[in-house]
């Protein structure tokens, strides 16, 4: 991700176009008065037909990363590698930062059905290591899933860079078939001081019956209620992409406006 120009500072009215209260509350709390801030160059959004999306984008290195990752993930911020980020586009505000509220959350009669479906795996929270079954499994939910996403292109090195180059507490979460040890689903997950941020999963296509990637946020909502957290960060939510209706389903759940995270007043597409 390159900076489209020099390093944008927390204050200067050339960031004023990407900032929001609550993102603004959440930068006053930033330890280290000196952070600086990028900007991308425009290019095509993959979520709205016609739209460039931009983004605003920092580090996460050193002894704050953790504390800068919390305050900025709770500002609408996500995680990528080493860089925290969030959408900074001139005319459009459609993504919309989405955590589940997993102290109230109550699963439906078809998300018990899924639960139970997977109830047989065997899951395992394990160190930020890439490995090679990881990045089979990669390989094979991108070309089943995401064959021309921006990530198709991503080699074995690539992918080691995403899982490991952290500076902050994150762990894979490993899913298997019980009997052959199979690896069916991974997540990459941070943990933080108010709760746990789903960073990127993926998984075996074709199980259809177990519907593994719903299964996975169900999973990360137990996690999270028996650590005592209470959300569940999703990332961006965009209203009508079929690609990200999954994560309305989820509810209670949160959305961050410009006065800050609040349960939506509508209900959501399903």
């Amino acid at each position: 991700m390159a900076a489209s120009k020099s390093a944008i500072d927390l204050a200067p009215a050339a960031a004023a176009m990407w900032r929001t209260r609550s993102t603004d509350r959440a930068m006053s709390h930033i330890p280290n008065t000196s952070q600086q801030f990028f900007l991308t160059a425009p290019s095509p959004c993959p979520y709205v037909e016609g739209q460039f999306e931009r983004k605003v984008f920092t580090h996460l290195v050193g002894e704050k990363a953790r504390e800068l990752n919390d305050i900025l993930t709770q500002g609408g911020f996500r995680r990528s590698q080493n860089i925290a980020y969030r959408p900074a586009c001139e005319n459009c505000r459609a993504c919309v930062s989405v955590r589940i509220l997993a102290g109230e959350f109550e699963p439906g009669r078809t998300m018990k059905r899924i639960a139970r479906a997977n109830a047989d795996l065997v899951v395992s929270a394990e160190p930020a290591e890439p490995t090679s079954e990881h990045y089979q499994l990669f390989r094979a939910y991108l070309d089943d899933r995401h064959r021309n996403g921006g990530m198709s292109d991503m080699s074995s090195l690539d992918f080691a860079m995403m899982v490991a180059d952290t500076h902050v507490d994150t762990t894979v979460v490993e899913y298997r078939l019980p009997d052959s040890g199979e690896l069916v689903g991974v997540a990459l997950t941070d943990r933080m001081g108010d709760g746990l941020s789903m960073v990127y999963s993926f998984y075996r296509a074709g199980d259809d019956g177990r519907s593994l990637g719903t299964f996975m946020i169900l999973e990360h909502i137990a996690r999270a209620r028996a650590a005592g957290l209470p959300h569940v960060y999703l990332g961006y939510w965009v209203a009508g992409s079929r690609k990200m209706e999954y994560k309305a389903r989820f509810t209670p759940q949160e959305h961050l406006g410009p006065s800050g995270w609040a349960r939506p007043s509508a209900p959501q597409e399903p």
